[in-house]
């Protein structure tokens, strides 16, 4: 199988069963994403695939062979970080960490969703959304941290929300 991850190509032999997590951290050696649950649930695998999250662990990798795969680690590194991974930083928007580059993926996702306008459950108006703590809370829901670095990561996701508001502003003109 091929991929492109992280704006790189990749080869892998694998069972046509294994999840794209799987893949990206047992053949890949990609170990950014984690395992938590193994079920969806706790949000820490996610990645983005085209630009949108996902749950690694509930897709098999052989459906994304012509799909553009971004990890933790496609995102930024230790000399250039993403705006998220400095503001999560910057926040403390970490205990553990575990849990940290599924929500940052999670986050960068989520920023592009409100950027095109899309309404969540708790959303006020399907038009044009306010981007409220209560939003980002709502559309974070999907990503569970277990040392409880809630109100940090609320901070931290508002803070590039909040940077990024003029260039939302520009697009709708």
């Amino acid at each position: 199988m091929q991929f492109t991850i992280n704006g790189q190509p990749y080869q892998a032999e694998a069972d046509i069963r294994t999840s794209l997590l799987d893949l990206l951290r047992e053949h890949l050696s990609l170990t950014g994403s984690k395992k938590g649950c193994d079920h969806g649930q706790c949000g820490a695998c996610t990645v983005l695939v085209n630009g949108r999250r996902i749950n690694a662990c509930l897709t098999l990798a052989v459906m994304h062979q012509d799909d553009d795969i971004v990890t933790i680690e496609g995102l930024g590194s230790p000399n250039k970080l993403h705006p998220l991974q400095a503001a999560f930083v910057k926040h403390d928007g970490f205990q553990c960490g575990y849990c940290t580059p599924g929500q940052i993926c999670s986050a960068v996702g989520m920023l592009d969703e409100v950027e095109k306008g899309w309404p969540s459950h708790v959303s006020a108006t399907l038009n044009d959304p306010d981007f409220t703590d209560e939003e980002i809370r709502e559309r974070m829901s999907g990503n569970i941290c277990r040392c409880s670095a809630y109100p940090n990561i609320v901070d931290a996701i508002r803070e590039v929300a909040d940077a990024r508001e003029p260039v939302r502003a520009e697009a709708a003109e």
